[in-house]
């Protein structure tokens, strides 16, 4: 979109994405607390082939709903890409997505993210925020310490795995041009493509998040294996492409 869009007097057309899969407690009330915002944004919410009421949530809410375009799991890239690809045609300027099972989603975090981009001329925005002491043990073990071996430059991001991610359409058209995969490591793939191609990005703070899934693995984070295990070959895969990967030598086991 030219510069004159993104002007005090022409809106852009947001779009926020919902990725969703049996998330029915939550999904209706995250659709309601984004059209609050003042951007006034298209809602979409991408279902992974729910079986319990999501989809009749979320359209009971005013979201328009499509299934993710293969049946996988995990399919979370799977389902960011149908969105990214959906919202594009239906002509999005800038397209966001946010977790569909925060309990505490407030319109100010959609307004927080997209200032940022109009304001201050950032081509990405990714939200971090404060959770519970336990909570993002793949993001302190797994991605950071990986990051920190193969992309020190990026090593400052907080919260490399946010799932509230903002970014002007240009940048999801080039995201989509790159072999994302299919699963978990569509979050961390996203942040190093960006970076690796030379677009701004910027981490604000939206305060605390409280979400559901937290209380699935809280006590047993052997529930996060497999994300564990597609993030780190996400980041080994990038360290190869960007030839990173003998960054292994500097390390001392």
């Amino acid at each position: 979109m030219s510069e004159a869009a993104y002007s005090k007097t022409v809106q852009p057309k947001v779009t926020v994405i919902f990725t969703a899969r049996n998330e029915e407690a939550t999904i209706g009330k995250c659709v309601e607390a984004v059209k609050k915002s003042k951007y006034k944004p298209a809602v979409l919410v991408v279902d992974g082939y729910s079986t319990d009421n999501t989809i009749q949530a979320a359209k009971k809410a005013g979201a328009k709903v499509v299934l993710q375009e293969r049946r996988v799991y995990p399919g979370k890239g799977v389902a960011m890409k149908t969105g990214i690809k959906t919202a594009l045609k239906d002509g999005a300027d800038i397209i966001v997505f946010l977790d569909a099972d925060i309990e505490n989603l407030d319109s100010s975090w959609l307004d927080k993210l997209v200032d940022t981009l109009l304001v201050e001329r950032y081509d990405m925005v990714r939200g971090a925020y404060f959770r519970a002491l336990r909570d993002a043990p793949v993001t302190k073990l797994v991605a950071k310490r990986l990051i920190h071996i193969f992309f020190p430059e990026l090593e400052h991001y907080e919260q490399p795995l946010t799932g509230e991610v903002a970014a002007k359409a240009e940048v999801w058209r080039k995201v989509l041009e790159q072999d994302l995969p299919d699963g978990w490591g569509i979050d961390i793939a996203i942040l190093l493509e960006c970076a690796m191609h030379g677009f701004s990005i910027r981490e604000v703070h939206l305060g605390f998040k409280e979400h559901r899934s937290y209380r699935q693995y809280c006590e047993d984070v052997s529930k996060l294996g497999k994300m564990s295990e597609q993030v780190a070959v996400t980041i080994l895969l990038a360290a190869r492409k960007y030839n990173r990967i003998d960054n292994l030598d500097e390390i001392h086991p």
